[in-house]
C-alpha cells in the first residue's frame, strides 16, 4: 500500500499563538499589548510587553504541536465511519442540496448530494465543530503553500483539503506502519518521488517538497484513471485495490458504486475529504471563524545552511523560541540542519530574523561550531552519577518545556534517550544531565537557579525587543552566553523587554 490515511479531528486546544509585536486575536478578539517604557543605554524607549494571555495561549500551543496521543484511534475513527442518519436541524438537506451543487460545479470532484455525505457531514457539524475551529485556524499557515504547488502541477486546488483527512495538518504525523508527514507517505513511495529520508532528514515531514510529491504522485494517478475521485481512492489504497473494485462491481466506474467493494478504510476515505471541503468551503455560513496565524507563511523565508547548525543554537542566537524553530523546520529530525556537499538543506525562519541571521552569518557560525566542539567531549558515560536525574513525563510536558526546566537542550535530551522524534507518551522516563546541579528532579518542581557571584565592574542591561542571550553576549567583549544565565539566574534561552541583568565587564 503507497499511502496510509488518518484523519484527526481533535488537534490543538488554541490555534497558532507566537509572540506577539500587535494585538492579538484569540477566539476573535482582539487582546491588546501592553506598552511600557524601559531604560536602555540612558534612552528612553517605548516597547511592547507580551499579553500574559496570549504568554499562556503560546505555551498551551507549544505542548499541542508535538502531541500524537490521538493517533492511535484516528484509524479506528475513518474505518468504522458509518452513515447513519443525523439529526442536525441547523442544516436543512435543500440547503445542503443547494450548496453540493454549486460546489460541484466549480469543481472535478462529484460533489453529488447521497444520503450517505449528508450524515458525514452532519456528524462532523454536530460533534466535531471545536476541532474544526482549529484545523480552519492551522490551514491558514498550511493552504497558501499546498495551493502554489498543486497550481504548479495543475492538480485542483481542492487537494488541499486530503491533508487534513490525511494528517490534520500536522507534519510530524507517523502512522503505525511508517506513512509518514502532512501527505503520509510510505519510505518507499517517498524516495520514489525524490524525498530525501537519512538519520538526520526526513522530506515526508517538509511541507513544501513533501506536497510536490504528492502532486506529482497525483497527476500520475489520475492519468491513470480519469477521475479524481479514484484517483484519491488510488492514493489511499493504491491503484491495483481500485481496479479490483471496479471488476467487482462489474465495470462502475463511479465511486459511490464501487465503495462497497474498496477497502473498508477507503470507503470512509472520500466522504471524509468530500465532508471537509464543504465545511471549509462554507465555514461562514456554519459560524466557523478564520481567523489569521499569528506567523504566516509569506512571513517566513528560508536560508541556506553554510555549516552544520542545530536548532538549539539558532534559537540561541536569534532569541526565537525552539517550538517556533521546529514548527517551521519539521523535516530535521534531530534539530540538526547537516551540511552535506551538493545537498541544498536550508533553515526557514521568521522574516523579521532572516536579516538579523544573514548580517551575522560568520560569528553564529563560529559560535555553532564552539558549541560542536565542547560538547563532543562530555557524553553521558562521563558524567558522575550523581548529576544525573530521571524525569517521569506527565501531561503537557514537550522537550521544550523539559530542556527549559533542567537549563539543557532538546537535541541533548535526545541524545541522551536515544529519541529520534518529539513523540513522548505520559509516564516515560527520560535521562537528564542538569545543567544546573541544583535543580531538583521532581516533576512538581519550580525551576531556582542560583545566581554566580559577579566581580569587578558590574552594569546592568536592559533587554530591548529583538534581544538575545547571543547577540546581548556580542555586545560585551569576553562574555558568553552561559556567564549571563548563571550571573542572572536563567535556565533557558528566553528574555522579555523590560527584563534587567547584570552584566561583569570585567
Amino acid at each position: 500500500m503507497a499511502f496510509r490515511f488518518f484523519i484527526i479531528l481533535l488537534l490543538l486546544n488554541v490555534g497558532i499563538g507566537f509572540s506577539q509585536s500587535q494585538d492579538s486575536i484569540i477566539d476573535g478578539t482582539p487582546k491588546t499589548i501592553k506598552v511600557i517604557e524601559v531604560e536602555n543605554d540612558s534612552t528612553s524607549i517605548k516597547k511592547l510587553v507580551d499579553n500574559e494571555l496570549a504568554a499562556k495561549l503560546d505555551e498551551k500551543w507549544f505542548e499541542e504541536l508535538y502531541s500524537n496521543a490521538l493517533f492511535d484511534t484516528i484509524y479506528k475513527s475513518v474505518t468504522e465511519l458509518d452513515f447513519d442518519e443525523i439529526d442536525y436541524p441547523e442544516l436543512p438537506t435543500d440547503t445542503l442540496k443547494a450548496r453540493l451543487k454549486a460546489l460541484d460545479s466549480r469543481t472535478p470532484f462529484n460533489v453529488e448530494y447521497n444520503p450517505s455525505l449528508e450524515s458525514v457531514i452532519k456528524s462532523y457539524l454536530k460533534h466535531r465543530r471545536k476541532s474544526i475551529q482549529k484545523l480552519i485556524t492551522l490551514s491558514a499557515f498550511y493552504f497558501p503553500m499546498f495551493e502554489r504547488e498543486l497550481d504548479l502541477y495543475d492538480i485542483p486546488l481542492e487537494v488541499k483539503y486530503l491533508a487534513i483527512v490525511e494528517s490534520a495538518l500536522k507534519p510530524r504525523a507517523k502512522s503505525r506502519v511508517g506513512a509518514t508527514g502532512i501527505w503520509q507517505f510510505m519510505f518507499a513511495t517517498g524516495k520514489m518521488y525524490g524525498l530525501d529520508v537519512s538519520s538526520y532528514v526526513d522530506e515526508r515531514s517538509d511541507p513544501i517538497k513533501s506536497t510536490e510529491a504528492a502532486a506529482k504522485y497525483l497527476a500520475r494517478l489520475y492519468g491513470i484513471f480519469g477521475d479524481w475521485d479514484l484517483a484519491l481512492a488510488a492514493y489511499n489504497s493504491g491503484p491495483g485495490n481500485v481496479t479490483k473494485a471496479i471488476r467487482r462491481s462489474g465495470g462502475y466506474e463511479n465511486y459511490w458504486n464501487i465503495r462497497h467493494n474498496l477497502p473498508r478504510e477507503t470507503a470512509g476515505y472520500l466522504p471524509a475529504f468530500l465532508a471537509n471541503m464543504y465545511i471549509f468551503e462554507y465555514a461562514e455560513e456554519h459560524g466557523f471563524k478564520k481567523i489569521k496565524p499569528e506567523v504566516a507563511y509569506f512571513e517566513t523565508d528560508t536560508v541556506r545552511v553554510k555549516q552544520m547548525i542545530t536548532l538549539d543554537q539558532v534559537s540561541e542566537v536569534t532569541g526565537t523560541p525552539i517550538e517556533e524553530l521546529q514548527f517551521l523546520n519539521p523535516s530535521y529530525k534531530l534539530d540538526i540542519i547537516p551540511f552535506v556537499k551538493d545537498e541544498n538543506y536550508t533553515l526557514r525562519l521568521p522574516i523579521d530574523v532572516i536579516g538579523e541571521f544573514v548580517n551575522n552569518e560568520d560569528k553564529i557560525y563560529d559560535f555553532a561550531k564552539a558549541e560542536f566542539d565542547k560538547r563532543e567531549k562530555p557524553l553521558p558515560q562521563f558524567f558522575n552519577a550523581n548529576d544525573k536525574v530521571s524525569y517521569r513525563v506527565k501531561s503537557g510536558d514537550y522537550l521544550g518545556k523539559i530542556s527549559r526546566i533542567y537549563g539543557v537542550r532538546v537535541s541533548d535530551i535526545k541524545k541522551w534517550n536515544g529519541l529520534r522524534g518529539n513523540d513522548l507518551k505520559i509516564g516515560q522516563r527520560l535521562t537528564i544531565y542538569p545543567r544546573k546541579p541544583n535543580v531538583s528532579a521532581s516533576n512538581s518542581v519550580t525551576t531556582v537557579v542560583k545566581t554566580k557571584p559577579i566581580s569587578g565592574d558590574v552594569v546592568t542591561y536592559v533587554v530591548i525587543s529583538g534581544d538575545s542571550l547571543w547577540s546581548i553576549s556580542q555586545k560585551f567583549p569576553g562574555v558568553s552566553v552561559q556567564n549571563i544565565k548563571d550571573w542572572n539566574g536563567i535556565s533557558g534561552n528566553k528574555l522579555k523587554p523590560g527584563m534587567k541583568l547584570k552584566i561583569s565587564k570585567s
